[in-house]
């Protein structure tokens, strides 16, 4: 006995492709988000800090007077003082340090790019995207500072911004240390004008 194309067995067979066609999609997309994404378990302790006058540089200049071995900067924009003179303080203790700037930087008129290149700390400008936009440090690989806040005075007294300092989180330290030789091995070597 044939079936009617109005049973059930037969709805079903009209369905079936489109069915079949949205799971595909929906557990490629899956697969596709977890290639780009990674899940951080909740470990050490973070600090966070809004601005305008949240305290975020009195409290990046502190986490940078610790360092003892190194601090890997990524900057968009790099203008304040005395996150600059504790970098500078830093490198006199020897502590290394390297910083990638967006190419921004390297048109200004005196940029914190040549007043860092000039200082004798590895430079880089970052020109392989429209804007690099990242702003971080990672201090002693055991430290990460991350958030909106560039490191300016515009960013302390006038915006709206926000920071966090994470410690004791290996593996989400590890991460953005990857992400940060990314960007410095694509980056072009600065000395300043």
């Amino acid at each position: 006995m044939k079936y009617p194309a109005s049973t059930e067995r037969g709805s079903f067979e009209i369905y079936r492709f489109p069915v079949l066609l949205i799971l595909f999609t929906v557990l490629s997309l899956f697969i596709v988000q977890s290639l780009h994404a990674q899940e951080f378990r909740g470990t050490g302790t973070v600090d966070v800090y809004f601005s305008p006058d949240g305290g975020t540089t009195n409290a990046i200049v502190k986490e940078i007077n610790g360092a003892r071995s190194e601090i890997l900067v990524q900057a968009y924009s790099f203008t304040s003082k005395p996150i600059a003179g504790a970098l500078l303080d830093a490198l006199k203790r020897r502590v290394r340090i390297e910083v990638v700037l967006d190419r921004s930087q390297r048109s200004a008129k005196y940029s914190s790019a040549d007043f860092v290149a000039h200082a004798g700390i590895p430079t880089y400008i970052d020109a392989q995207h429209a804007i690099a936009h990242n702003k971080i440090m990672i201090i002693d690989r055991g430290t990460l500072i991350t958030g909106s806040f560039n490191f300016t005075k515009a960013a302390e007294e006038k915006n709206a911004e926000n920071t966090l300092i994470f410690k004791g989180n290996k593996p989400l330290v590890n991460r953005y240390l990857q992400n940060f030789y990314e960007h410095r091995d694509h980056s072009e070597r600065y000395f300043g004008r």
